[in-house]
């Protein structure tokens, strides 16, 4: 069984329903929409073909793994956001590309409404630990070849079920932004890998959930930053996330840059914590399976 779950919030209903319909086409087995703003309507032609999940807003990542949850007996699990579009075509590319085994997750090429113009061909992380969209704004390559990517955008990507249950899912910790690269990098640790691919295409609209809360996004993309820099980066790296989150101390919104700074020093830490026992744990076992077929 192929499924999907559409995280939605706050976007307007003509931009829910237009992400619903371009997903009732019969290609998906299931499609489940959880709904974290209680303002979800889903059209009465497509009610029979849509499971809706009320739950309280405690971040993208549990509504996520509460979509994930009600789909037991799925072997892939696509995640899209409300404001995204699929394009004719867009599944069996990222189903053929979850092979082999190790694959863990297959994104599309994120396109703009123009879509010969780049989104994201997957996330980079810089050396201060900002994640960015690899190819945004370029073109569309015209080698649409299936690559590896170091981490998945979670705005639009099929997991495979094997690698959710060997990760758990999304840390809800994060509530909103650089839960992806979170959850890439922990997959990473354990054998998964991840592949972007091209010849699935999907529009997608950004911020139209968050476009109005700017203090919120910028302190949850700078707490969040430095949780994964403390995490996972190198030490030169969490010298320099740390530093770059000082100087921005000098512009504004100045209290939202030294929320920010203190939460993600805050929970400092426990991250390195949590880098040190997943370290120790690895290192006096064998590498967990991974795939379809482990066991």
């Amino acid at each position: 069984m192929i499924a999907a779950v559409v995280v939605t919030f706050s976007a307007p209903a003509e931009v829910l329903d237009r992400c619903l319909r371009s997903l009732c086409d019969g290609a998906l087995d299931r499609l489940v929409v959880v709904d974290t703003g209680g303002g979800a309507v889903v059209a009465a032609d497509l009610a029979d073909r849509i499971d809706l999940i009320h739950m309280d807003n405690l971040g993208y990542g549990a509504a996520a793994n509460r979509g994930f949850a009600s789909l037991a007996g799925a072997t892939a699990i696509a995640l899209l956001n409300d404001d995204v579009v699929v394009h004719e075509g867009w599944l069996p590319p990222l189903v053929a590309a979850l092979d082999p085994v190790d694959v863990g997750a297959v994104q599309p090429a994120l396109v703009g409404p123009d879509p010969d113009v780049v989104v994201s061909l997957g996330v980079e992380l810089d050396r201060y630990g900002a994640g960015s969209d690899v190819g945004d704004g370029g073109p569309l390559p015209a080698d649409r070849t299936v690559r590896d990517v170091d981490v998945f955008t979670g705005g639009a990507v099929l997991f495979d079920a094997a690698f959710l249950d060997a990760t758990g899912g999304f840390d809800e910790r994060y509530f909103l932004y650089y839960e992806d690269v979170d959850l890439a990098l922990r997959g990473g640790s354990l054998g998964w890998r991840y592949r972007v691919a091209p010849e699935s295409t999907v529009e997608h609209r950004r911020g139209t959930s968050t476009a109005a809360r700017r203090d919120e996004t910028l302190f949850l993309q700078e707490r969040n930053r430095l949780w994964v820099a403390f995490r996972f980066g190198s030490v030169a790296t969490m010298t320099r996330a740390t530093w770059l989150s000082v100087r921005r101390l000098r512009h504004e919104p100045t209290s939202v840059h030294r929320r920010s700074l203190v939460a993600g020093l805050a929970a400092a830490p426990r991250r390195v914590y949590e880098r040190v026992r997943d370290t120790r744990q690895s290192s006096g076992s064998d590498r967990p399976a991974t795939g379809r077929n482990a066991s």
